[in-house]
């Protein structure tokens, strides 16, 4: 029976992955080149490049605003791509779906310092600008607007440190965006064991003895334990238990994680990527957000767990604004819960229909 079950199974997975390749094709990728780059701290790049891939095409009005644009952006250490996947893509942006790509122009970048946008493992190493969100939120805006001449946004989402962006974009472009949402993050100071997770991240890479102030020939040791730490945070408890129940079956699976991980992170573009945190702080500012903002955490998310209620006491701050916190379910995994969209879409299609133009 084991030799059959398997089979169905393959079978299901091709059909499946066939039907989403069918529905949702592959987006356009483009490059954009910002110019003397110059960052929040002074220093400054000659060029600066953004990588994205777009799915569907603008509309304006008679205005000539941009009335269908999706801007999505991705956590630390991820890129614009990750959202193509079943998962995300094949949930939101096929025919008849909440975001289908037939009517609007999604925008998926990678931010500085990730992807294949302009980040310290090109050659720079450690000598790279240090970048924070301010700086990354005003690249993604001089991408829209210079490099896809798009004006205004139809909705901005982002998970976890693009959750982070959301708000950062709320506040510092407040009548480019009629709404907004912000998936695995809280608006205020990264403190508490947030900021204690990031730091000992950052120490692993730096402390490590081979590191060689990130002129390293070789990854650091140091980043296995970093990637330690970040698999643990990110992590769901109950998943994890219920997918290796075993000593073994956990074993195996954190060595996989860490050799594959270790190939294709770099040190230095992962320390700076948890670095550009550093001052990000949006609670001052709450109150002059516009927008109608739909906030979504999950109660089983480590990184920001919800006894803390940070978000239910900020989101008060927000004039037009809602937090919905996801109860622990079997389609719950964590802080990577902000990805599955079919566990929050519901809220989505609200957001839209509460922020229809005219309404």
């Amino acid at each position: 029976m084991k030799p059959l079950c398997s089979l169905i199974l393959s079978l299901l997975t091709l059909v499946s992955v066939s039907f989403f390749a069918q529905q949702v094709p592959a987006p356009a990728e483009g490059d954009f080149v910002i110019h003397n780059f110059q960052f929040k701290n002074g220093e400054s790049l000659p060029e600066l490049n953004l990588h994205y891939s777009t799915y569907g095409s603008p509309v304006r009005d008679a205005q000539g605003r941009v009335t269908n644009a999706v801007l999505v952006l991705h956590g630390t250490g991820g890129t614009g791509h990750q959202f193509v996947k079943e998962s995300f893509a094949g949930v939101l942006f096929g025919p008849g779906q909440l975001l289908d790509a037939n009517r609007y122009f999604i925008i998926l970048p990678d931010s500085i310092g990730h992807g294949k946008s302009s980040k310290p493992s090109d050659g720079l190493h450690a000598h790279f600008p240090h970048y924070d969100y301010d700086d990354m939120v005003r690249a993604q805006h001089l991408l829209l607007t210079d490099g896809l001449k798009v004006n205004h946004l139809r909705v901005v989402m982002g998970t976890s440190m693009g959750c982070m962006h959301s708000w950062i974009w709320l506040e510092t472009y407040p009548d480019f965006v009629d709404a907004a949402m912000p998936l695995a993050c809280l608006p205020v100071q990264i403190a508490g064991r947030n900021r204690m997770f990031r730091e000992r991240i950052m120490d692993a890479i730096r402390q490590s003895p081979d590191w060689n102030n990130g002129d390293y020939t070789q990854q650091p040791r140091g980043l296995a334990e970093a990637l330690n730490i970040e698999l643990i945070m990110g992590s769901s408890p109950l998943q994890m238990e219920k997918q290796y129940p075993t000593r073994d079956q956990a074993d195996a699976y954190l060595h996989e994680f860490i050799k594959t991980r270790m190939a294709t992170t770099d040190a230095n573009d992962l320390l700076y990527a948890f670095d550009a945190s550093r001052n990000y702080d949006p609670s001052p500012k709450l109150g002059t957000i516009k927008a109608p903002v739909m906030f979504v955490n999950s109660a089983d998310d480590q990184i920001n767990p919800p006894e803390l209620g940070i978000a239910e006491r900020e989101i008060k701050l927000v004039k037009r604004g809602r937090f919905v916190l996801l109860p622990i379910t079997d389609q719950t995994r964590g802080h990577s819960t902000h990805t599955l969209a079919a566990v929050w879409k519901q809220y989505l299609q609200q957001l839209l229909q509460e922020s229809e133009p005219g309404r």
